[in-house]
């Protein structure tokens, strides 16, 4: 029975002939065919060795194929719709573009552009002076230089100012920021030595001043932006280190890892220390990132003292660290919008989804539910109150009130319902509580409600 079957698989070559193998192979070119052909006969192959099918036509195997062959010429990296009301949502690439953005990326991604040329005086220039001076109008800081990512950031700045030498940091600040990427070995790479001071929750300006000595290079701040230690604790304001820093002539890094530029605290949320708040206390190196809270691309952004930031740019790793033109076109782009604070609500999607108003996220939500009326009645679709969550690791503490469609099924389980949505052809990732579907619309953009709802209503004929 079994080598019947296996004489019933197609031959490579004979499939290759087909009218339709040859417009796929005009399509996608021969490789991808030829392996996504061998493939599918490999896959019956091992069905009918495992005896776990007792019969098939050739066309299955070719159908298969085919389907295989549309998937592979898919790229990997693709949208996806994040109804899960995380606004900086980390697995899902981070912070939204503004359109200002997306559409400098395209410019100059489709051309030549002047990334290391001085168009004035018709020589070589500095990729960074498209977006130093603005930096620095923003922060008031008088020097910046940017990176790929806020790691790469910290560890040049401390590979700058502290290579062989101590960085004090309390032991409180040790955070590991994600991906098992921990501050300690970001720190061991820069060739900092690592001295804790204080302890988990309590730290105090004497911790840093008994521990400076001889070989101290640097007083470096963590902020702990994405875990927070409540009851009996004590953290040492930046104002203080930074005069015990000039003290005894010791460079303070403060690594504020989100990087916001606006005061949130005004809008209604716990207060988040801004880069600028950083600059005016005196900092000598901020670093942060340009994909979490300040909305752009990913970044990582060192600003400060001209002294310190020049050091930095002379720093060989500097070159191996630093971003292409088009992160650089994005983030210019993006900061723009920072000049004044009005637009950069409206402008950057970040900021709009977490200020969102309550009567914005109804309509949003009411919008949604009348897109789905259609759906099989098998379907239940009510509307409910929740939270989102700001996300990337910045503010833990903090939910957003928001409205979200809770789906429930008679005749399919949420988990199944889930997995339709996340494997359909622009994967919709939700939530899943308590046995209901939960579609947070924060997140939702205006070009999402018609693929929700089509996938929903295609549900019945997957």
């Amino acid at each position: 029975m079994k080598k019947e079957l296996l004489r019933k698989l197609p031959k490579v070559d004979e499939v290759l002939l087909s009218d339709d193998i040859e417009n796929l192979i005009e399509l996608h070119g021969r490789t991808l065919v030829v392996d996504s052909l061998r493939e599918a006969i490999d896959f019956y192959r091992n069905k009918v060795l495992k005896d776990e099918i007792n019969n098939f036509e050739k066309e299955e195997v070719i159908n298969y194929s085919i389907g295989l062959i549309h998937k592979k010429s898919k790229p990997r990296l693709k949208r996806v719709i994040n109804a899960a009301g995380i606004v900086i949502h980390t697995n899902l690439g981070r912070s939204l573009l503004p359109k200002e953005a997306v559409d400098s990326m395209v410019m100059v991604s489709e051309g030549y552009n002047n990334l290391e040329y001085d168009i004035e005086k018709g020589k070589r220039g500095s990729r960074y002076s498209h977006i130093e001076d603005l930096i620095m109008k923003i922060t008031g800081a008088e020097g910046a230089v940017v990176v790929n990512n806020n790691a790469a950031a910290v560890m040049l700045a401390l590979n700058t100012v502290c290579e062989n030498k101590e960085a004090i940091v309390s032991r409180g600040q040790l955070v590991e920021i994600g991906g098992s990427f921990r501050v300690p070995e970001v720190m061991k790479f820069s060739k900092a030595k690592l001295t804790e001071v204080g302890t988990t929750n309590r730290t105090h300006l004497y911790d840093y001043e008994d521990n400076i000595n001889e070989n101290t290079g640097v007083l470096l701040k963590v902020h702990t932006s994405n875990f927070k230690i409540m009851g009996f604790t004590e953290e040492v304001p930046l104002e203080e280190m930074v005069k015990l820093g000039h003290k005894h002539n010791i460079p303070v890094v403060d690594d504020l890892g989100s990087g916001v530029l606006v005061d949130l605290s005004k809008y209604g949320f716990i207060y988040e220390p801004t880069v600028q708040e950083s600059v005016r206390k005196g900092a000598d190196l901020v670093t942060f990132s340009g994909d979490k809270m300040l909305g752009g691309p990913q970044a990582g952004i060192i600003v400060g003292k001209k002294e310190y930031v020049d050091r930095v740019k002379k720093n060989q790793l500097t070159r191996a660290l630093r971003i292409d033109k088009v992160r650089i076109a994005a983030l210019e782009a993006t900061l723009r919008c920072y000049l004044d604070e009005k637009e950069a609500v409206k402008k950057i999607p970040t900021l709009n989804m977490m200020l969102m108003s309550e009567e914005e996220i109804k309509k949003k939500a009411q919008r949604l539910k009348r897109k789905l009326s259609g759906i099989s009645k098998d379907f239940k679709v009510k509307l409910g109150e929740d939270y989102s969550m700001v996300g990337g690791g910045s503010m833990p503490m903090e939910k957003m009130e928001t409205v979200v469609l809770r789906i429930t099924s008679s005749k399919y389980s949420s988990d199944e319902i889930e997995k339709y949505l996340r494997l359909y052809d622009t994967p919709i990732i939700v939530r899943v509580y308590k046995g209901e579907v939960i579609i947070d619309v924060r997140t939702l953009l205006d070009k999402d409600y018609d693929i929700i709802a089509k996938a929903l209503k295609s549900y019945e004929n997957k």
